[in-house]
């Protein structure tokens, strides 16, 4: 009877489909290692008799059917390739391997993941060509390639990616036209082809694109009259260093003449409306062969017409003397990049993160853990302030549960891909919001994770929502964070206002934008206890606004207590809304210095009382000019003293290089000078 029970057993578990689906998982991860790290020195924590969704495969998260669904490895160091064995990862919705130093083509297999929404493989050294089969990855929102060595042309098949709104190719050596299939991209706000070798026009379909809001061509090779339509982009169409272009209206652009008429009998680039049309059947202006020593390079494809021939030798000058210059900017940008970067990516609040799983799903709060884990568990022996500060913040798990009626769906604020935020009500009657934090997105390491807590509770300024406790619960396999609750919802409710009741008055905007100031200048000094912490995303959307219509930061030092590597998606809002500082793109870094920059952007917002801030409104800025940026819903009720000084702090504060970026000490002082000499007038 033993050994037919043995039998049974093992008969079970090989015919279990989920315990297929998990070794098949598993051997996919190890395969990866093996490829990504073939010495072992950054992810000895992937190991054949490791459990991936366990929390001990760094970098891996899982959903809640137990799936591996992310997997972010930025700035790790890596140095090897990409494997194949990443397709059999089939229900994988994010795959973070940016700011590292891979080497060699991105695999074919990689189109196999059909629930993936995010591929972040920017700032590597890949080669070859883009894979044309990438068009067939359907559910892709944001592809990152740039800062890499890719050659060839950009395929025609990403026009099938409908879901795509972010294409940043930047900073390659790609050649050949813009395809016009990328103007079938409803959903694309962002494109960015800047630093390459892209010749040929701007095709009239891509400009029309409905949702784009951002075109960088800079430093190409492009020909011909740029499209009206892309004026509506205002600042968002950058088109410097592309000495064929002209256009009337786009600064630095000359003025076409009859020579710069496209010929209504030719063709756009790569067709108005056929997206797999063979190369061969490419107007020559956009496939032509270049010299290269990659592996590729040698299936490029040939014609045999001597119109070809002539196009190569024209464009080959042409590359000559503009190219160089172009390649030479190129490399120059490229030696900023380290080849390994010390990432400190933003964790500290997934409020930026709403939604992104709800389809593909990974609400980590609702996986089981293991139950060893329990940081402040009775019993532990901690000392000193540590001791005296857990005790007086630690809150039991009946007291989380009673507050939020056992986590009510009646009581959810928000939900994110690994927290989720209850509003409660204390047995004191007071109310509050509770943050719930899966236990594989905290530190691994207990004391780094007693660190981080000790850290947030060193937290006190006016400026800053109040930590009332904490609670880590073992059977859940999470931990609580218990704040006020602030009554008015955040800053974003403020800004694009439609009525009246939500407009804000002159009065008010400098009292948050003071109240702003001191809470980020706060959070950067170091006296006693606290020691200087970098918030890491600022945002109107984390400035929480009290009934008395008081600023308070949230979110400031959850870094301390999150991991790093458990997703990047909460740093894609930041961007896309304008708070992300210029050098992350070659640092990977947040700083004091970018906290000053996000700042800035938000003081922008504040005085135009929208979110969306552009290039014109810098200018009007900087010319004064206050119907530029002031907003209208105020009718002239204003102090022109104070919005000439915020106007200038904000100017300041959002400079594109961060050594000339004031601190957030001196941006409080020259605030109260404002203040004081307005008091005199």
């Amino acid at each position: 009877m033993g050994l037919a029970a043995f039998l049974f057993c093992v008969i079970f578990l090989l015919t279990s489909p989920t315990w297929a689906r998990a070794n098949a998982e598993l051997r996919a991860l190890m395969d990866m290692k093996a490829a990504l790290d073939p010495q072992n020195q950054y992810l000895s924590s992937w190991t054949i008799d490791g459990t991936p969704c366990d929390g001990s495969f760094e970098g891996v998260a899982c959903n809640e059917r137990g799936q591996v669904a992310n997997i972010s490895l930025q700035g790790k160091g890596l140095s090897g390739k990409v494997s194949p064995a990443v397709a059999g990862l089939r229900h994988l919705t994010g795959l973070y391997l940016h700011y590292n130093s891979l080497h060699g083509e991105i695999p074919r297999e990689i189109v196999n993941l059909t629930e993936l929404t995010d591929l972040y493989l920017n700032v590597n050294n890949l080669s070859g060509w883009i894979p044309p089969e990438v068009g067939n990855m359907a559910g892709l929102q944001v592809l990152q390639l740039c800062y890499n060595q890719f050659t060839g042309s950009i395929p025609t098949q990403l026009g099938s990616l409908k879901r795509l709104s972010v294409l940043a190719l930047q900073s390659n050596k790609l050649t050949g036209a813009i395809p016009a299939s990328l103007g079938d991209l409803g959903l694309l706000r962002r494109l960015d082809l800047s630093y390459n070798q892209l010749f040929g026009s701007i095709p009239s379909k891509l400009a029309n694109a409905p949702s784009l809001e951002v075109l960088d061509i800079r430093n190409n090779t492009l020909s011909g009259r740029v499209p009206l339509a892309l004026k509506r982009l205002n600042g968002g169409f950058l088109c410097q260093n592309n000495i064929g272009l002209c256009g009337v209206g786009f600064y630095p652009l000359k003025t076409c003449n009859a020579s710069n008429h496209l010929n209504p009998s030719q063709p756009e680039p790569y067709g108005l409306g056929g997206t797999n049309l063979p190369t061969r059947d490419i107007p020559e202006t956009a496939s032509v062969q270049l010299p290269c020593n990659h592996t590729r390079c040698s299936n490029l494809s040939k014609s045999p017409r001597s119109s070809v021939a002539v196009g190569v030798i024209v464009v080959t000058i042409a590359l000559s003397a503009i190219g160089i210059l172009s390649f030479i900017q190129y490399r120059h940008r490229k030696q900023k990049l380290s080849s390994k970067f010390d990432i400190s990516v933003n964790r500290l609040d997934t409020d930026q993160a709403k939604g992104l799983y709800r389809k593909n799903g990974s609400p980590l709060i609702s996986l089981e853990y293991a139950s060893g884990w329990d940081p402040l568990a009775d019993g532990r022996h901690f000392s000193g302030f540590v001791k005296e500060v857990f005790q007086s913040f630690r809150f039991n798990l009946e007291e989380v549960e009673s507050a939020t009626q056992y986590f009510s769906e009646l009581n959810l604020l928000d939900k994110s891909n690994f927290s989720a935020t209850y509003k409660g009500i204390l047995r004191d009657g007071s109310i509050v919001a509770i943050k719930s934090i899966g236990k594989s997105s905290c530190k691994s390491e207990e004391a780094e994770f007693l660190k981080g807590l000790n850290n947030l509770t060193s937290l006190r300024h006016e400026n800053l929502v109040r930590l009332r406790g904490f609670c880590c619960s073992r059977g859940r396999g999470e931990c609580f964070l218990i704040y006020d609750f602030v009554p008015n919802g955040n800053l974003l409710h403020y800004l694009d206002a439609k009525d009246d009741g939500h407009v804000l008055e002159w009065s008010t905007r400098v009292s948050i934008v003071n109240g702003i100031a001191k809470g980020v200048a706060y959070l950067h000094s170091s006296k006693g206890n606290k020691r200087a912490l970098v918030h890491q995303n600022i945002s109107a959307e984390h400035v929480l606004i009290d009934q008395r219509f008081n600023p308070l930061l949230s979110g400031s030092g959850l870094h301390n207590l999150l991991t790093n590597d458990v997703i990047f998606s909460a740093l894609k809002s930041s961007a896309a809304m304008g708070y992300l500082a210029p050098e992350y793109t070659t640092t990977g870094k947040c700083t004091e210095k970018s906290d000053v920059y996000a700042f800035g952007v938000l003081v922008f917002q504040i005085l135009l009382g929208k979110l969306k801030v552009t290039s014109s409104i810098r200018l009007g800025a900087e010319a004064c000019r206050y119907q530029d940026f002031i907003d209208p819903n105020l009718h002239g009720r204003f102090f022109e003293y104070e919005a000439k000084k915020l106007a200038r702090i904000a100017l300041l504060c959002t400079i594109e290089s961060p050594i000339e970026r004031p601190s957030m000490e001196a941006v409080v002082q020259e605030l109260g000078n404002c203040s004081s000499c307005l008091s005199q007038t």
